[in-house]
């Protein structure tokens, strides 16, 4: 493996990574080119979290990075109140640890108060956030977690103006750290979203901020660990995982540890120095992601990874297939027969049909907990 490639140089400017070379370098830092051999706590770590606002795609997520994953691990995880999963970047349902939330929650919280002010800027016009935070607290003070809509009914005497859905939207994703308390995400069990406080389910307050002298400490390592598990990266790119505005300040204090390179576009690429970049020419696996899966949302720039055309599936919610470490195919799982159907968005060769069926196999099994075997790839698009 490589630590830097490059198709060419740019005088005075870094070397260039060509979309191939970026495209390795993300399968890389997301456990795709390979299913790697770590607990489920340190993968969900590395990745900074999980999207999960759909509660059983981590475990596809996980089946396709880790070696021999069973579901029952990550149930432990969420029961044991390791992991969580809670609003946090872009005001989304993460699945995150336990730690993570504790030291990033407070670093996300003008921005969380400010997506949900964009929705309801205008219903929450007459509300003090600060009042309805207080107000939010005391209602959960019993230590019973509650719905949204029963959360917001209980303030809404105080608040009648908003409605009860502005309210409930602020108070579990805006003014207060809160999770979603289990059975919501354990394996093939479907249940309701009950919140509680993140301080009363983990037994700690999320940390405060520390002052601030412009260097943002905590954005600093949040943009080492989304280099870690998705760069080489633009600034844009983490602004768009993050939903948080650019981290400027912690982007200048690390500028010293960090090695620059350009993309084909001109834009400046950060990385960690030591940070895997393997050769373009490395073959990588057929894997079957999520919905809304971490390797393609997490960029300003998805093209390293998904064609321009096919960028509307991501948000979506499609379940896709990379072939050759792209997006190449959706997947679904047929209703009451538990067959993976995958559907192509180009032309596959013999050779990639029979390990897309093979790795749609295997995914059958997984899903089904070994009842079905079966796969059937559609005619070429």
């Amino acid at each position: 493996m490589t630590r830097t490639t490059a198709s060419r140089k740019s005088a005075g400017r870094g070397p260039v990574l060509d979309v191939r070379a970026l495209n390795r370098a993300t399968l890389a830092r997301q456990l795709l080119l390979g299913r790697a051999d770590v607990p489920p706590l340190d993968a969900v770590a590395h990745l900074c979290g999980l999207q999960a606002q759909e509660p059983q795609e981590p475990f596809t997520g996980l089946w396709s990075r880790l070696r021999g994953f069973q579901p029952g691990a990550l149930d432990d995880l969420l029961t044991g109140r390791h992991v969580v999963r809670t609003h946090l970047m872009r005001r989304t349902v993460h699945l995150v640890t336990a730690e993570d939330v504790l030291a990033w929650r407070a670093r996300h919280n003008a921005m969380l108060r400010q997506r949900v002010l964009g929705v309801y800027r205008r219903e929450l016009a007459g509300v003090d956030l600060d009042e309805l935070a207080a107000a939010g607290r005391a209602v959960l003070a019993d230590g019973e977690p509650r719905s949204m809509a029963q959360l917001a009914r209980a303030v809404a005497d105080r608040w009648p103006e908003p409605g009860t859905r502005p309210l409930g939207e602020m108070l579990v994703a805006g003014v207060l750290a809160m999770v979603q308390l289990p059975p919501r995400g354990v394996w093939r069990t479907k249940a309701g979203v009950r919140n509680a406080l993140v301080s009363s389910w983990l037994g700690r307050e999320i940390d405060p901020l520390p002052t601030d002298d412009g260097s943002d400490p905590v954005g600093q390592e949040l943009v080492r660990r989304y280099l870690a598990a998705y760069g080489p990266a633009a600034t844009a790119d983490v602004r768009a995982w993050s939903g948080l505005a650019g981290l400027p300040g912690a982007v200048a204090a690390l500028r010293g540890e960090l090695v620059t390179f350009r993309d084909e576009r001109g834009r400046e690429l950060l990385d960690l120095p030591d940070a895997p970049r393997p050769d373009p020419g490395t073959p990588a696996p057929v894997r079957f992601l999520p919905a809304f899966d971490n390797a393609i949302l997490g960029y300003d720039d998805r093209t390293r990874i998904i064609d321009d055309a096919d960028r509307g599936l991501s948000v979506a919610g499609a379940r896709v297939v990379l072939v050759d470490g792209r997006v190449s195919a959706t997947w679904n799982v047929e209703a009451g027969t538990d067959t993976v159907v995958v559907v192509p968005l180009r032309t596959f060769s013999r050779g990639e049909r029979d390990e897309v069926g093979e790795e749609g196999r295997e995914l059958a099994g997984f899903l089904s907990d070994g009842e079905s075997r079966r796969v059937r790839v559609a005619s070429s698009a």
